[in-house]
């Protein structure tokens, strides 16, 4: 067991319960398990400024949680300046205010994000527990079996009726295709992680059941564009109900981006976290 101290801007349940991902499991004593893409990790608070890590990871424990919960940004910073837009996300900052954007894996974000499609967090979850039970690596974590999500080559031997066995449904098809272009490196994603926000938004677009809210999910939850603004029900209720604005998508994305500019998407959180739970 691990402890890291001096810790600011962050909530461990805030952050693994806000919808940014779908690995992650509460265990009985309060600390959570997660399959990241370098291994297995367990994380508890101890404290608002104290962590207990343990885990079977590929690398430094520490170095992987730190880059993980992306500890190096300065998200006091962040809410400093979100605070002085309005009193909304002031209240959704203090409630939320342990949320951090995760650096996650753009593979595993991309085609988790395809399976969220009409869908709900457990199902999704599941989902992706069946995918890589079926074709990830095994990995063993305080005498448990665990699977990483499988690589683009593991996952291309799928077919799309093998997808639709492991509870995908309709969305077996873009699973299928996008699995097929990045493995046959049709599409290249450290390039779009290159590319500025509306560019790499423009690409993720061109691939088949990727439309704008997901295509902003996987670009603020595994490449910090943080300029993203994923627009879903609860988003749209906290424009409706808190701001007073349509419920136009396109208006949406226009407002927060001309109200929380390069700190858009983690306003997003805040704001998604705060009426989901309080709403």
């Amino acid at each position: 067991m691990n402890i890291i101290r001096g810790l600011n801007d962050l909530n461990i349940k805030h952050i693994l319960e806000c919808g940014q991902c779908f690995r992650w499991y509460r265990e009985e004593d309060g600390s959570y398990t997660g399959v990241i893409k370098q291994g297995v990790l367990n994380i508890k608070q101890q404290s608002k400024s104290e962590i207990l890590i343990s885990g079977n990871v590929n690398g430094n424990l520490k170095d992987v949680v730190g880059e993980y919960f992306d500890l190096k940004t300065d998200y006091s910073k962040i809410k400093n300046e979100l605070y002085k837009m309005d009193d909304v996300i002031k209240d959704a900052i203090e409630y939320g205010w342990g949320i951090r954007i995760l650096n996650q894996d753009p593979w595993e974000m991309l085609i988790s994000f395809i399976i969220s499609a009409a869908n709900n967090i457990p199902r999704i979850s599941k989902t992706i527990e069946n995918i890589s039970k079926a074709y990830g690596d095994e990995i063993l974590f305080n005498d448990k079996k665990y699977y990483l999500f499988p690589t683009p080559e593991q996952l291309s031997k799928a077919s799309t009726q093998e997808l639709r066995d492991l509870n995908l449904g309709f969305r077996d098809k873009y699973v299928y295709e996008a699995v097929q272009l990045v493995a046959n490196k049709e599409i290249d994603l450290s390039y779009i992680n290159s590319l500025n926000y509306k560019m790499a938004k423009q690409e993720l677009m061109k691939i088949n059941g990727i439309g704008a809210k997901i295509a902003d999910c996987i670009l603020l939850f595994s490449m910090q564009k943080f300029q993203a603004f994923p627009v879903d029900t609860w988003i749209k209720k906290v424009m409706t109900q808190l701001y007073n604005e349509s419920r136009d998508i396109k208006k949406i994305e226009a407002f927060a981006s001309n109200k929380f500019g390069e700190y858009a998407g983690i306003a997003q959180q805040y704001l998604f976290y705060y009426m989901r739970e309080k709403g």
